[in-house]
């Protein structure tokens, strides 16, 4: 079954589900949930700051890092099964909706989050990740099949846009909702993750309807689903050497995914320890002002950035267009390692990296939809993609809390730049082209 490419109900559809579930890695994973985990986590600590967690003595920070590294991995394994039984039974939707469902319940299930038991606690963390990242195998791969080449750029674009606003209106509701109570508990922070969990399975209701589903692949059909996922994999894999453009982009990705995906998670941890914030209780609420305020920066920027980089790569190349994104990356990261110290330090962090958060991921989606072939199996392809995706992520998270846990965080920044400076160099080796 064909799908028709470039219908507005089907894209606006598409693009909803960006803001349904946008939610989690903003309230969750970089604004409020960091927050309030160091905060709480921190009271459970020893007199070093160590937490006992599964009988390793170890940093919150850490703790944190492993986790989000441990769901991440489980992803990675998994992802190859469940795309290869889409393929072979054209259920594309129905692991869209199941994972879907996975992140919003488990997200939802944070409000019984209790430091105490921090083991089971980040449970809830761990299967919302999955969810969230899992979902994204299916919902990524629909882009091709829904828009010509030449829209990809700008429907990629308006996906994370419309994340980037939908989120941003649910944080300023959440942060509404806590200074309107006045609590002296952390009630109120729970109700937030609560509704982060109605808000992403609401809105992503109309995605789930509109969108068209796959059907079954004749050539997989007698294949194992079970084992088709990886038998894909393989073959994109191998494929790759017959597609030198694709394969010296996904090299370049790897790297400079890994950096951006590191910072998304860390960076709000990073700022809560490695800047002076003041003593006392003012020195806590100038730190939650000043985190959240940069976070909503971050994403109102990022709206702008979308469009714009989305426009400049039809100037000069998609290529051309992340290497200068990638290039703003790397000064971001030597001025966060070399100047901040102080709150309004990361206002100016926060305003580089909002300009450059959506056009990177908004390019970097659409660029790699244009080195595709013309082929059936765009869910194994994006698979493959999410495949290499998360391995950099575990890379990059792991490595920021192995340095953080010997050297300090402050050193783990060293460790970013590596990652944007190799995707920078190995970027370079793309062939360059307007309309890619």
């Amino acid at each position: 079954m064909s799908v028709q490419k470039n219908d507005k109900k089907t894209i606006r559809a598409w693009t909803l589900y960006d803001w349904a579930n946008s939610v989690f890695p903003l309230v969750i994973t970089s604004a409020i949930f960091p927050v309030f985990y160091e905060t709480v986590t921190a009271k459970v600590a020893d007199a070093d700051g160590l937490i006992n967690y599964y009988g390793m003595h170890l940093k919150n920070d850490v703790i944190y890092s492993f986790t989000y590294s441990f769901a991440l991995l489980i992803v990675v394994l998994t992802a190859p099964v469940l795309s290869g039984i889409a393929d072979v039974y054209g259920n594309k939707k129905t692991f869209l909706r199941l994972f879907c469902t996975l992140g919003a319940v488990s997200v939802s299930t944070l409000f019984f989050f209790d430091a105490n038991h921090l083991e089971l606690s980040l449970l809830s963390l761990v299967f919302a990740t999955i969810g969230f990242w899992s979902s994204l195998v299916y919902y990524n791969s629909y882009l091709p099949e829904i828009a010509t080449t030449d829209l990809q750029d700008s429907v990629s674009a308006k996906g994370f846009s419309m994340g980037y606003l939908g989120s941003s209106l649910l944080l300023i509701i959440c942060i509404v909702f806590i200074n309107l109570t006045k609590s002296d508990t952390f009630k109120p922070v729970y109700y937030c993750f609560l509704l982060v969990g109605i808000w992403w399975f609401g809105f992503a209701q109309y995605t789930l309807k509109i969108l068209p589903n796959s059907v079954s692949n004749a050539r997989q059909a007698n294949k194992s689903a079970l084992t088709n996922g990886f038998l894909e994999i393989k073959k994109v894999w191998l494929s790759l050497k017959d597609l030198p453009m694709l394969k010296k982009y996904l090299s370049s990705y790897f790297f400079f995914n890994m950096g951006v995906q590191t910072v998304m998670v860390m960076a709000v941890l990073f700022a809560s320890k490695e800047i002076y914030w003041g003593e006392g209780e003012e020195a806590s609420t100038a730190k939650t002002k000043t985190l959240t305020l940069s976070i909503l920066l971050i994403q109102f920027l990022g709206i702008a950035g979308s469009y714009l980089f989305s426009k400049l790569s039809k100037k000069v190349g998609n290529i051309k267009a992340l290497s200068m994104a990638i290039f703003i990356w790397v000064f971001i990261c030597v001025f966060t390692f070399i100047v901040v110290r102080l709150p309004f330090h990361f206002y100016i962090v926060a305003a580089l990296v909002g300009f450059v958060m959506g056009g990177i991921q908004a390019l970097s989606r659409s660029t790699y939809s244009k080195f595709l072939p013309n082929d059936d199996d765009l869910t194994s392809y994006f698979s493959f993609y999410d495949v290499m995706e998360k391995l950099g992520m575990i890379f990059g998270t792991m490595s920021f809390g192995i340095i953080s846990q010997l050297f300090g965080m402050r050193n783990s920044v060293l460790a970013l730049i590596l990652f944007f400076v190799l995707g920078f160099i190995l970027l370079l080796r793309v062939k360059q082209t307007k309309v890619e």
